[in-house]
């Protein structure tokens, strides 16, 4: 668990982050959203003391971490940044291995944790464990740079903007696969981002900042239904609010009995997806993995009553 407790960071008379304080529980994911000099990257720099705070403190489990020496809080928290940080001139795994090596692990140790991190990312170590980073697509060097935050199997993981540099198709697998992943090792999780629609699909809670202060801290459904101020509903967009609704619920909760033809859809889809394929197909029931359908009246019902719902909070 991570515990923010009046986080305050000035340079000078400039306060760029000012008493901050959130907690990310164990195992969830926090996104920290912003414009551009709103603080949440000195905000998250701060957790692993790159930047170290004027005032304020972190704790990590309970254990302040002001009380332990920097190069050993970094090696107990992951980092990955956006451009990967792939050291150019070290292969695929020696860039993974990069902090196994400082805490002295065997060679037998660190040669069996690159090969289970490059199969848990779907990458075949006889292919790619002797490759240069050049040789990689972006999608794969993203990979490897979440590997090498992930070799000494930190407790938590920091991610600075680490899709940004992605093409928005490769982005999005890249979004999904970083769920799939922390589902599987219940690893603590903060991620910068200015993008509203990437925290509302991968955080559990989303910290909105604005000029150095923490404007909400909720879940994704409690900001698109109660925004604190306008600029957090700004962020959010009014026009947008019902479909990013529609992502948070997934068609499992109004599959039917029935049957359908045509390609299936996982009951983990999201409902605006699941609009979606309606549309692009042109049919008005989507058959489901395992049995039962979902509706295009359903989804277009479920979609009103969000947007009526909003009307009414608003």
């Amino acid at each position: 668990m991570i515990q923010i407790e009046n986080l305050t960071k000035r340079y000078g008379s400039t306060e760029v982050v000012r008493g901050v304080s959130l907690r990310v529980r164990q195992g969830e994911i926090a996104a920290l959203v912003g414009t551009s000099g709103s603080g949440k990257t000195t905000l998250l720099r701060m957790i692993n003391r790159l930047v170290e705070p004027t005032e304020g403190r972190v704790l990590i489990d309970g254990e302040d971490a002001s009380g332990i020496q920097p190069h050993l809080l970094r090696r107990r928290i992951g980092y990955a940044i956006q451009g990967h940080g792939l050291f150019p001139h070290r292969t695929v795994g020696q860039n993974i291995a990069t902090v196994p090596h400082l805490l002295n692990w065997s060679n037998r140790e660190i040669d069996a944790r690159v090969d289970e991190l490059l199969h848990l990312f779907q990458l075949d170590p006889a292919q790619f464990r002797d490759r240069m980073p050049h040789e990689l697509s972006g999608g794969q060097q993203q990979r490897v740079g979440v590997a090498r935050a992930l070799a000494a199997r930190p407790e938590v993981l920091l991610m600075d903007e680490p899709f940004g540099a992605l093409d928005p198709v490769i982005r999005a697998k890249a979004q999904a696969d970083l769920l799939e992943l922390q589902k599987k090792l219940g690893t603590t999780l903060v991620i910068v981002t200015h993008d509203m629609e990437e925290a509302i699909a991968l955080g559990d809670h989303i910290a909105v900042m604005d000029k150095g202060r923490l404007l909400q801290y909720g879940t994704p459904k409690d900001l698109l239904t109660q925004p604190a101020d306008d600029f957090v509903e700004s962020l959010i967009g009014s026009a947008e609010r019902p479909f990013r609704l529609l992502s948070l619920t997934t068609v499992a909760d109004l599959a039917e009995q029935g049957e359908a033809t045509g390609a299936t859809i996982a009951r983990t889809t999201n409902l605006r997806d699941a609009l979606a394929e309606c549309l692009w197909r042109g049919v008005d029931v989507l058959p489901l993995d395992g049995g039962g359908v979902v509706t295009l009246n359903a989804l277009r019902t479920s979609g009103r009553g969000l947007a009526e719902t909003q009307g009414e909070v608003n």
